[in-house]
């Protein structure tokens, strides 16, 4: 369980950092709370924080019903996946909204696993019992 509570932290923290460059952006470019638009470098950077807040919704408990059903090291191992996706993610939207594809496939790609993983290992528990 510990290697789930380190990539559940090490998630967490890649989305305050991403929160980080969201404030950034609004200074360096002049966007002022509650305007969510208006020059395209942050209207790219707000776009992959809200994303990533999307994906963190399936991950965060797929990791952890995976874990709980499956295997914790092979739920961490994946879980790694996901934030490496989301690394790749933020550099190609960045860069270019059109490059962001690599980055998001590999973190939905993990989601998926960790979340039908995880429902088939909560069901075969269910009707073991």
């Amino acid at each position: 369980m510990a290697y789930l509570a380190i990539v559940t932290a090490l998630a967490l923290l890649e989305y305050v950092v991403i929160s980080f460059l969201v404030g950034r952006a609004r200074g360096k470019y002049g966007i002022k709370a509650p305007a969510t638009s208006g020059h395209e470098m942050f209207d790219r950077t707000f776009r992959v924080h809200q994303n990533t807040l999307e994906q963190m919704v399936v991950f965060l408990p797929a990791l952890w019903v995976f874990g709980l059903f499956v295997s914790s090291t092979w739920g961490a191992a994946i879980g790694l996946l996901f934030i490496i996706g989301r690394v790749l993610y933020v550099q190609g939207y960045l860069a270019d909204p059109e490059k962001r594809g690599p980055g998001f496939l590999l973190g939905f790609v993990a989601n998926i696993i960790l979340l039908i993983g995880g429902l088939i290992g909560a069901l075969m528990a269910a009707f073991k019992a």
